[in-house]
């Protein structure tokens, strides 16, 4: 049996299916898709933290489904913007995972992860599994993944009927 670990940048994901498709991300349907006939070595959602009670039941959803979830805080700048990056967290994991595992799943369509993927296969001749919204996944990582897996409507929640 192969053995994955995964790793899921969820705010990426969270804003790409947001803003391609108005739907959010079925983590279970994933979960199943990425998990089957496969032994989870490692798990991870990395999110941030706020201290708001959906998040925290969506956090909870996402424990219960296997992930271990991994949380930043969020930081808002005097100018407005914000800040809640885990690339950095994202790389170490995966770096660390890599000698024991058969293949790298990442769900993330930000292309700074391509030199990343390419050191592991490299390095540790693991395959990479790449998910992401193919309209606002960087090209670059689609290419250097050994597969890419378009995130569309069958791994995306059903939308939430319109009143009329």
């Amino acid at each position: 049996m192969q053995r994955v670990s995964i790793f899921v940048d969820v705010q990426n994901i969270y804003y790409t299916t947001r803003q391609a498709y108005g739907r959010h991300f079925d983590y279970n349907r994933f979960w199943a898709k990425v998990t089957h006939n496969r032994q989870v070595i490692e798990a991870n959602a990395y999110a941030i933290k706020r201290e708001d009670d959906k998040q925290q039941q969506f956090q909870n959803i996402l424990r219960g489904i296997g992930f271990n979830v991994k949380l930043k805080p969020y930081i808002q700048r005097s100018d407005g913007s914000a800040k809640g990056d885990w690339d950095v967290g994202i790389t170490v994991d995966i770096m660390e995972a890599a000698p024991d595992t058969d293949i790298i799943v990442l769900a993330s369509g930000d292309g700074d992860f391509e030199l990343l993927l390419r050191r592991v296969m490299q390095r540790y001749d693991v395959i990479t599994e790449v998910y992401g919204v193919p309209s606002l996944t960087a090209n670059n990582l689609v290419q250097c993944a050994t597969e890419f897996y378009p995130i569309d409507t069958p791994l995306l929640l059903p939308a939430k009927p319109t009143l009329s």
